[in-house]
């Protein structure tokens, strides 16, 4: 099933999309620039999902659900906020359709909305209209709110995961009664991002804060954890910005103090999307497809009997019992494949998915009481005796977990480079990689960075060190050590 991926060096897009079609994620929906999130997909998102929320709700957080429709009238409160989704609107105008003899089914005109309806690019606004209906006191704060939604933005070059027209996500909003309360909460935030990022999904992240040009429309900043791909382009893999009292402006969210005084509410937001999914194929495939971190893996073991007749797959079946009820019994996620099709086609199949580890037995094996486990990280193949079977899956399954990070960061960290001018700048984006660098903070050298290269700053990272560097596009003293790249 391997056999024709197109070669990652030489045409990467094409090879990514391949996997995803052929390991069963996704595909295209009938609407351009829409995904349809196969069962397979849907289940590693899933497993991404469950883990996340269990992270926020363990530090207080609750989800709710806000509506999908969106007055346009909201947007136009907060500049800067409907400045950066302009483009990426999609607004409903009318109701209803109706038949027409001649043209089959046309919209009514009749139905023609007094002001048309936004569908949701993100929630602040219709959030915060309601808390200005729910906050009124201090007492009523903070406010920890998640939802589990779909948002569309009408992107015109889309990729399935990485950037589709309608993606699946989490928003956080959140509400507070002062400005280092809200800091705290954007940066608490983004350390969550960084353990889902590099515990779960064994993604290895720099986190920093975004330019003002690269930062959330309506945002005072921006955080971020930005991720290096196979490619060595870069991944925006999650966002969370302080929004200071901008929306709370915008809708008139006051509160009253301990002290009877009337003040703007604080406030943050931040996402993690589906995009996720594209984060982890880029970064850990192979010539063979997927390789999944067994944390967020469908299935962490798939076991392939092989057998000639139906006596051979009865004699398997009852030597596998015992340890199937193990593992599942333990929680670790197992598939057994019992059909028609030959090993080989099993074997390649499997690979394609990403599962961890593969269990192969058969007749030669009942009779040595063992299994053959291999991995799918390293191809290693390892003979297990049948009574040590769970014990060796869950430790073979946190070292390729831990193998994975481990070779994704020495990666990244190989292709990451200091460079000297701005020659040696051009030269590296061009070849693929991060270049850790000066920067003079000037938004107008950005700018001509970026026209020129096509690289952006991807985040200032907290260790961020400009003692001694320079602008690296003028030569000037740098104000911040940045990361570019090109990216996605």
């Amino acid at each position: 099933m391997s056999k024709g991926l197109p070669d990652r060096s030489n045409d990467f897009s094409a090879w990514y999309t391949q996997v995803v079609n052929r390991a069963g994620l996704a595909d295209h929906g009938p609407v351009k620039g829409t995904m349809v999130i196969k069962p397979y997909g849907f289940q590693l998102w899933e497993n991404i999902k469950e883990t996340f929320d269990k992270m926020i709700k363990e530090t207080g957080h609750v989800n709710a659900y806000f509506p999908l429709f969106i007055p346009k009238s909201f947007l136009a409160k907060e500049a800067e906020h409907v400045e950066g989704f302009a483009k990426e609107c999609a607004v409903v105008t009318h109701t209803r359709l109706k038949s027409d003899p001649d043209k089959g089914v046309v919209v009514d005109p009749e139905s023609k909305l007094e002001e048309e309806i936004i569908v949701r690019p993100t929630s602040e606004t219709v959030i915060w209209s309601m808390y200005k209906k729910w906050i009124q006191s201090y007492r009523d704060l903070p406010v920890l709110i998640n939802q589990w939604a779909n948002v569309v933005r009408w992107e015109m070059r889309t990729r399935l995961f990485l950037r589709t027209s309608e993606f699946l996500w989490q928003e956080g909003h959140t509400a507070h009664s002062t400005p280092e309360e809200a800091e705290k909460e954007t940066l608490d935030i983004l350390e969550l991002y960084r353990q889902l990022a590099e515990d779960h999904l064994a993604v290895p992240v720099y986190t920093g804060l975004k330019t003002d040009s690269e930062k959330f429309a309506g945002a005072e900043r921006t955080y971020c954890i930005e991720a290096m791909m196979g490619d060595k382009r870069a991944l925006q893999a999650g966002t969370s910005h302080n929004l200071g009292q901008n929306f709370a402006k915008a809708f008139g969210v006051t509160f009253q103090t301990k002290d009877n005084k009337e003040e703007l509410v604080w406030a943050t937001s931040w996402g993690v999307s589906t995009r996720l999914i594209g984060a982890v194929i880029l970064t850990h495939g192979d010539d063979k497809g997927l390789r999944l971190p067994p944390r967020i893996a469908p299935i962490q073991v798939v076991i392939i009997p092989i057998t000639k007749n139906e006596d051979q797959a009865n004699q398997l079946k009852t030597y596998l019992n015992p340890m199937t009820e193990e593992l599942r019994s333990s929680g670790v996620r197992i598939f057994e494949d019992w059909t028609n099709n030959s090993p080989g086609f099993k074997f390649n199949e499997w690979e394609m998915k990403g599962v961890p580890l593969r269990m192969e037995v058969g007749p030669r094996d009942i009779k040595e009481e063992k299994v053959v486990l291999v991995r799918r990280d390293s191809k290693e193949k390892l003979f297990i005796s049948k009574d040590s079977v769970l014990e060796n899956i869950q430790e073979l399954l946190e070292d390729i977990q831990e193998n994975l990070l481990r070779q994704a960061r020495d990666f990244r960290d190989e292709n990451t480079h200091a460079v000297q001018d701005y020659t040696e700048f051009k030269e590296v984006i061009k070849q693929g990689g991060f270049v850790r660098c000066g920067w003079n903070g000037d938004s107008k050298v950005e700018a001509k960075i970026k026209e020129e290269t096509k690289a952006t700053v991807r985040c200032i990272p907290f260790n961020e060190n400009p003692q001694g560097l320079t602008c690296i596009k003028t030569g000037e003293e740098a104000k911040h050590e940045v990361i570019f790249a090109k990216a996605y």
